[in-house]
């Protein structure tokens, strides 16, 4: 018999990933073994260090990497970008542990184990909320999805990025029917997730399979030299790559490949929502660009028209169809849509500059996402979260602290100068000028212009409407709440007036394969 050879393993460079992995099967015998009133404060821990950690492993390894390695076989390459996208995540992904973990905006969180009886329609006392415990397994679900997104990002071949994509989204369908209130809603749209989720990995899949059959091989580089230099028929190629850019751009949430994304943020719980918002989106456009730029940049002048068009769409149902919502939540849903649609500008470019420009889009609205949910989740009436705009009138007579906060945050979605929002949007769009897409630029500054509408139309809702008399109230934000907000206003400023430094982190170089 002969030997087998064991690949060789960087362990500095798959660090981090080790650790969140590591940290979420530890949190599972957390659950299975800690008394159910000492899980919160357990997995709150291990769950917050967990990121701290992988974020020290990442920025000891950033400073060796040079232009990047493979790893695993090469189905890992751990590259600028990859470290990049990483760093955003864990940074993401620690604003969305803290916003899971609140638990004194809404009594005992927004995750409790079981119904309790009420004091009165639609209440809960502390007592009895703390009595029935949070439901901590979101916890691990939270660390397997933020893993899965990690191994997305750098996945070298599609065998492998299939495999992450199930890990990121296994958890969050789960994730999604965990609501306390609101159950059946928070249920529907679960399954709904679950539902448009399996078709598009079922796309995914199969496209994976037709360019296997075109290339002979799964690896993005592969693909790339068959694409360049093949004589087969380029019907595989282009099936695959279409049904593998369905599933792709399902995860992104970008138009028509939408349709999930209304109803699941307005469905889930506003803390996990804001994590799948922030998150998912990074994961999914790392993907993306990756694909885009490593396996299929050879063949770009068959295919780019159609992206054109996709992100052409994109713009005009996040707009048009922003414009129509009465439910907050499904309007920044919609407002996604519309930036997925802005982000696809860099990710045609096809070019370091574009690369540079989109990662930093992700990383601005991200934060922006954060904290915009982290509000939402404070206006409140009897039976949970205010999400109707005219809930929101008047809203700075009541507080006007979290009315300015919002305010900030909405122009920053908005582009409004001095904010992340601008900035994003301006090397997006530069990048695009550069690279000859100036029709697709002027169409992305109309969708720009007609989005700051919808903005609007809640700053004026909440600044210059008198409030009703049996309006919400507003939530005093707890520390976790309090921490989430600020971190992600704090960056949305920060990047807005000082997008230097993580502009030049973004700029240094492309892809490894």
């Amino acid at each position: 018999m002969g030997s087998v050879e064991i690949p060789p393993i960087d362990y500095a460079a798959i660090a981090p990933v080790l650790v969140i992995l590591g940290a979420a099967c530890l949190a599972i015998l957390v659950e299975a073994f800690l008394p159910r009133h000492q899980r919160w404060s357990v997995q709150v821990g291990l769950s917050l260090a967990s990121i701290v950690i992988a974020g020290v492993a990442l920025a000891a390894f950033a400073r060796s990497v040079g232009t990047g390695v493979t790893t695993l076989s090469d189905s890992l390459a751990v590259d600028p970008p990859t470290l990049f996208l990483w760093g955003t995540l864990l940074a993401l992904g620690l604003g969305s542990v803290l916003l899971i973990a609140d638990r004194s905006v809404e009594p005992g969180g927004a995750f409790v184990a079981e119904a309790i009886p009420a004091e009165g329609p639609g209440t809960m006392s502390r007592a009895a909320a703390s009595a029935s415990g949070m439901r901590t397994e979101v916890f691990p679900l939270a660390l397997f999805s933020l893993g899965g997104m990690m191994v997305f990002c750098a996945a070298n071949d599609l065998l492998t990025m299939f495999i992450a994509l199930e890990v990121l989204s296994l958890p969050l369908y789960l994730m999604c029917g965990l609501a306390k209130r609101r159950r059946l809603l928070s249920q529907e749209a679960a399954v709904k997730y679950f539902l448009l989720g399996a078709f598009a990995s079922a796309f995914f899949l199969y496209g994976l399979a037709l360019l296997y059959g075109y290339a002979g091989s799964v690896k993005l580089q592969a693909i790339a030299d068959a694409t360049a230099g093949s004589e087969r028929s380029d019907t595989l190629l282009f099936a695959g790559l279409g049904l593998l850019l369905v599933g792709l751009l399902f995860k992104a949430s970008v138009g028509p490949f939408h349709t999930w994304t209304p109803d699941v943020y307005q469905g889930a719980p506003t803390a996990v929502t804001g994590f799948m918002a922030a998150c998912t989106k990074v994961a999914a456009f790392g993907g993306i660009l990756r694909v885009l730029q490593v396996a299929f940049e050879a063949s770009s002048w068959e295919w780019r028209g159609v992206v054109w068009t996709i992100a052409v769409v994109s713009m005009v149902i996040g707009v048009v169809l922003g414009l129509t919502q009465r439910d907050i939540k499904r309007m920044i849903a919609y407002s996604s849509v519309a930036h997925a649609g802005f982000m696809l500008l860099g990710a045609l470019a096809l070019s370091d500059r574009g690369l540079a420009a989109t990662l930093f889009y992700l990383l601005a609205y991200g934060f922006t996402t954060i904290a915009v949910f982290g509000v939402i989740s404070l206006v409140r009436r009897s039976d949970g979260e205010a999400t109707h705009l005219s809930d929101w009138a008047g809203l700075a007579k009541r507080s006007p602290l979290v009315a300015w906060v919002f305010t900030f945050l909405l122009l920053a979605l908005a582009g409004i100068p001095m904010t992340s929002g601008f900035v994003g949007k301006f090397v997006v769009f530069e990048a695009a000028l550069t690279d000859g897409m100036a029709p697709l630029v002027v169409v992305a500054l109309v969708a720009s212009a007609v989005a700051a509408f919808f903005y609007l139309r809640v700053i004026v809702l909440m600044h210059f409407q008198e409030p009703a008399a049996d309006g919400p109230t507003v939530s005093v934000p707890g520390a976790f709440t309090t921490a989430a907000i600020t971190l992600g206003v704090v960056v949305t400023l920060l990047l807005g007036v000082l997008p230097t430094l993580a502009l030049d982190w973004a700029n240094v170089g492309g892809f490894v394969s």
